[in-house]
């Protein structure tokens, strides 16, 4: 068997956040760290969403500093703490103009679709008509290339209401459900912002979230509040082997 092709995801460091303890710089660099010590290195690297607290430029300066010393490609997509306009001038993705940031990229064996699932200034995400058309027409364009959909808010329930609340409207979810059985290529759809590792399902394929780099979220289906834990924080590496799509989830201690 041959190498397999390696995307690394990270997601929700949170730079400039002052809400936990600890410094979301420094753990964001741990990760960085922890991918560059991997025995092979990532082909490309996928960060998704809430790169910054604050969506500062210097914020956002820290970032690609620091993801510059894996060396790999840089794909990123915003969270309901990024500014859209800030991204394109930081990171060179499309929405000049604050339109929604969504794109996709061929690379190679395995092709990244980009959906944008902010509301600018607004906590939970949103996936109206125009947005699903897009994906649609996007995914009709390469039936046969084996595909990974990510965005920023998982199309899941959590068991949680209070986590619910924050993420995509169940409507939203259901018609993301039928954009998404219609082309069969779609092996993985991944996501961030519950700020933990979660697997679901949707129309079949298997949905996965990420940890965050800076902080985690407690455990727990019953809570009036979102609470934090000492989780460690952690990374994907989704890996193409034989058109299939292998996620595994690697701490970060």
């Amino acid at each position: 068997m041959s190498r397999p092709f390696l995307l690394a995801q990270v997601s929700d460091p949170h730079i400039g956040a002052d809400w936990a303890e600890g410094d979301p710089v420094a753990r964001l660099a741990a990760a960085v760290e922890a991918v560059r010590a991997l025995p092979q290195q990532p082909d490309a690297v996928l960060l998704s969403g809430d790169l910054a607290d604050n969506a500062t430029d210097a914020e956002y300066e820290q970032v690609r500093e620091l993801f510059a010393r894996i060396g790999a490609p840089l794909y990123v997509l915003p969270g309901n703490h990024d500014d859209r306009r800030a991204l394109h001038r930081h990171f060179g993705v499309p929405g000049a103009d604050g339109e929604p940031v969504q794109y996709a990229v061929d690379l190679g064996p395995l092709r990244l679709v980009v959906l944008d699932t902010t509301r600018p200034g607004e906590d939970p995400g949103a996936l109206d008509a125009e947005r699903l058309s897009w994906l649609d027409t996007e995914l009709a364009k390469s039936p046969e290339a084996p595909t990974l959909l990510a965005m920023h808010h998982p199309p899941l329930t959590t068991g949680n209401p209070l986590w619910d609340e924050l993420g995509l409207p169940a409507a939203d979810r259901q018609a993301l459900a039928a954009v998404v059985a219609r082309h069969a290529q779609v092996r993985r759809v991944v996501a961030g912002h519950i700020h933990r590792q979660i697997t679901a399902e949707l129309a079949g394929r298997p949905v996965v979230t990420v940890p965050s780099t800076y902080v985690q979220a407690r455990l727990d289906f019953v809570a009036q509040e979102i609470e934090l834990s000492d989780d460690p924080a952690g990374f994907a590496i989704h890996a193409v082997v034989d058109g299939g799509v292998i996620s595994h989830i690697q701490p970060v201690r």
